[in-house]
């Protein structure tokens, strides 16, 4: 283990992540059932899961709400994982309220604002888009969802990947107009380089598309921050103004 070796950790853990897991403890101890939506096996929703595991069902789409089974339908609450199409989100918790009318919200909402505004962004480029790129993880459920969304939304081709050196010149095949969005935590000098490459492919003009202004700060980690403050390292300008989140 890192305890073991002698090594410092750091809980980066997203802070909107981190209110998720509060919430499960907390209705937890209040005896309530947790209805989780979100995805068996990812990370996040394994993390929330553990947090309360008694308590708590995952339900992973809108047609499993139609099979869950709960304790007493009185004392209900969902909550999701923070990465979730919004759409879906809403449907399955819509199916859940015709089964259980007193089911309670969360006392706010779950999904990464990040997210969500990747998504709002994406139903206003994919009409006018021949081609979308979306640069982010296969394993981040944000990213493969934008790719859905595009399609739904009417862009011809869409496709993700990791970095620009995955992109086929192919795709850009009978192309007009072409967007780059990126998942919630998709570092922007990724897509720099996807727009590089596209500008190599005779896409050079730029035209950004604003649907939100994220202007939410958090602090640093307190183990970094104290770490930089040992170290001497400018601690106080970085712990105070903090980072710009990304989901």
């Amino acid at each position: 283990t890192a305890e073991e070796r002698g090594l410092r950790t750091i809980d980066a853990t997203c802070p909107l992540v981190t209110k998720v897991h509060r919430e499960a403890v907390r209705f937890a101890k209040d005896d309530y059932e947790i209805l989780l939506i979100g995805h068996t096996g990812h990370e996040e929703v394994e993390g929330t899961y553990g947090e309360a595991p008694e308590h708590t069902q995952i339900v992973n789409s809108p047609d499993e709400a139609a099979t869950i089974q709960v304790r007493d339908p009185d004392r209900l609450i969902w909550l999701s994982q923070t990465t979730l199409s919004v759409d879906e989100t809403m449907e399955t918790v819509r199916r859940l309220r015709e089964r259980f009318p007193n089911l309670q919200d969360p006392p706010s909402d779950d999904i990464c604002y990040a997210t969500s505004n990747r998504q709002a962004a994406i139903k206003k480029i994919a009409p006018q888009a021949d081609l979308v790129i979306v640069v982010g993880s296969a394993n981040s459920s944000n990213s493969v969802r934008l790719v859905e969304v595009a399609l739904e939304y009417g862009a011809k081709k869409a496709y993700r990947v990791d970095f620009a050196n995955e992109v086929d010149e192919s795709w850009f095949a009978g192309v007009s107009t072409s967007g780059v969005p990126s998942g919630a935590s998709g570092p922007e000098v990724l897509v720099q380089e996807v727009l590089r490459l596209a500008a190599e492919y005779g896409y050079g003009e730029v035209e950004e598309v604003v649907t939100a202004e994220e202007d939410i700060l958090f602090s640093l980690p307190k183990e970094l921050r104290a770490t930089l403050k040992e170290a001497g390292d400018g601690s106080r300008g970085l712990g105070g103004r903090g980072q710009r989140p990304r989901g």
